[in-house]
């Protein structure tokens, strides 16, 4: 069985008194080595579920897992970009790289945190608080990625950069993580970007996990259906639109498709933006992606559930 890099059980998270979960009875299993799209509309929970795997959060319900361990015991393994990419002002480009040494002194790898700052074209003298936000960026993964972490978990990241710029990084990016055997968990609204760079998909929305698995299992398992207005029916559709006297849809492969009917491979950006369109579409996990067992406590303070059973330096 291939190892798990994340594994939720009925993961929940409720902030106080506020009506409503962030995360809601959301189940899943990344297996380690994958670059994972983590996607859904403002608002689904991708911070929060970011926040809890990285133990900044404690989850209400049900239990995490990262390579078996707690959040708490996985903080060594582990490396977080958030959105605010939070660094020391004051402290010049190589001043916050010698920090990132000091504090992670067995496994910081100051080779690659250079390149990556050098790939820049970025002054090791500079103060950070003079560097524009994509350069602020790049330090910031040059902080993360020289922690030679084994789950690297990134909040849109490259949001502050020019195309050019997110596709040189992007690069470098899954050039190290592969190098290194990393498994990245990558949250970002350019869904075409990801389309090309990523191999396993979790989409959140609500609170819930929509779709999760292998990306080509989960486009395999659609098909977009154009054609002269009929019955759908014995498909499991996903979103339908009716274009004079056409009809196009999305739907699940459950059966043989028969008819007149055109039929195509959707897109990965064409496949979220339908399950984003239609909430009440039912949830798919591909097998890779169904959580396999528990440990059988509760970690970092949780209670139990109703489900199954700043940078990191």
């Amino acid at each position: 069985m291939t190892t798990a890099a994340i594994e939720a059980f009925g993961l929940g998270k409720r902030y106080g008194r506020r009506p409503g979960w962030a995360l809601n009875d959301c189940s899943f299993r990344v297996p380690a080595g994958h670059v994972c799209a983590l996607v859904g509309p403002n608002g689904a929970g991708k911070s929060t579920l970011l926040a809890v795997l990285t133990g900044l959060l404690r989850q209400t319900d049900g239990e995490v897992l990262l390579g078996g361990r707690t959040p708490a015991e996985a903080r060594d393994r582990i490396a977080y970009v958030a959105q605010e990419k939070p660094l020391y002002g004051q402290l010049t480009i190589a001043e916050t790289l010698e920090m990132g040494r000091d504090l992670n002194p067995v496994r910081w790898d100051m080779v690659t945190a250079e390149r990556i700052v050098g790939d820049g074209d970025l002054n090791p003298k500079h103060r950070v608080r003079t560097l524009s936000g994509g350069q602020r960026t790049r330090v910031a993964l040059a902080l993360a990625l020289g922690k030679r972490p084994e789950l690297l978990l990134l909040d849109e990241p490259m949001a502050d950069l020019d195309p050019l710029a997110r596709h040189q990084l992007m690069g470098n990016l899954l050039a190290e993580a592969a190098e290194s055997g990393a498994t990245v968990v990558i949250s970002s609204h350019i869904l075409a970007e990801l389309e090309g760079a990523c191999d396993y998909l979790l989409l959140l929305d609500k609170g819930r996990i929509r779709l999760a698995g292998e990306s080509e299992e989960l486009i395999d398992a659609h098909a977009l259906l154009t054609g002269p207005v009929a019955d759908l029916a014995p498909h499991t559709v996903v979103e339908s639109r009716v274009t004079g006297r056409q009809i196009t849809a999305l739907v699940r492969r459950e059966e043989a498709i028969g008819g007149d009917w055109q039929v195509n491979e959707p897109s990965l950006e064409e496949l979220l933006l339908a399950h984003m369109r239609s909430p009440e579409a039912p949830a798919l996990l591909t097998p890779s992606a169904e959580p396999r067992h528990g440990s059988g406590h509760l970690g970092d303070g949780g209670r139990n559930g109703n489900g199954i059973g700043g940078v990191a330096a």
